[in-house]
């Protein structure tokens, strides 16, 4: 990003030291922190890690829910999971640690806002992951997942049920409806799409969702129409 910190031989120690790991391959490292506008080439950049530290970080957040919350259902297992995968979740990681100081972007990049730079943020932190369990295994990326996951998990809304269902009980009650969702755009590379869906009841405003799924988006729209109607209360940090 913007005045990125030089990654030499001081910094990238003291970059391993926020992380709480120290890479044996160096270039692992350096890899996980560089966009493609920054080092297009093929294996130069953090495409390719992202893809693995999702599916890690998926695995290890799982296993964390299915012991830490012994009594809960499947439902609320994958409410909490969605939550704390999400590229919200993610992004607020990077910020904590201070990520943002060593991630290495090109010129167009550095002028992305909102949205769009939260998803670097995001895809940073899961770049990290794949780059720890490449380097030291599962045990060294469960480490760092569970450093910076645990007090997340403990604070995830379990309480709220699946919006989908939720949103589609009050449709049914209210208006004798049912939720229409369509997908208005599939957007990213393979690797990484973003999904824009649309959720619409007739006579209910439409809402949008936007997220790494079809069905994380679906999710998102709903809980939108939820909580604009007074069904849900708004989220922490919502408008």
């Amino acid at each position: 990003m913007k005045g990125a910190i030089p990654l030499n031989d001081v910094n990238r120690k003291a970059l391993e030291e926020l992380i709480g790991y120290a890479f044996t391959d160096k270039d692992r490292l350096d890899r996980a922190i560089t966009h493609a506008s920054a080092r297009p080439g093929k294996g130069s950049n953090y495409e390719r890690l992202e893809f693995l530290g999702d599916r890690v970080l998926g695995l290890c957040v799982a296993e964390m829910l299915f012991r830490t919350f012994r009594d809960a259902k499947e439902g609320e297992l994958s409410v909490r999971l969605n939550q704390l995968v999400s590229a919200e979740s993610c992004a607020a990681v990077s910020d904590d640690l201070g990520l943002h100081r060593f991630i290495r972007t090109g010129a167009d990049v550095k002028k992305l806002t909102g949205k769009a730079m939260l998803n670097v943020r995001a895809d940073v932190v899961e770049s990290l992951i794949a780059a720890i369990y490449l380097d030291g295994g599962l045990e060294a990326a469960r480490g760092f997942i569970l450093r910076n996951w645990e007090g997340r998990a403990a604070r995830a809304e379990g309480a709220r049920r699946d919006a989908k269902t939720e949103l589609q009980e009050w449709a049914h009650a209210r208006f004798g409806l049912t939720p229409n969702y369509k997908v208005d755009e599939r957007s990213g590379p393979d690797h990484d799409p973003r999904f824009t869906v649309t959720v619409e009841i007739r006579g209910v405003k439409p809402e949008t969702g936007i997220d790494r799924s079809k069905r994380a988006a679906e999710q998102a729209a709903a809980t939108k129409i939820l909580e604009r109607e007074g069904v849900w209360p708004k989220s922490q940090g919502a408008d």
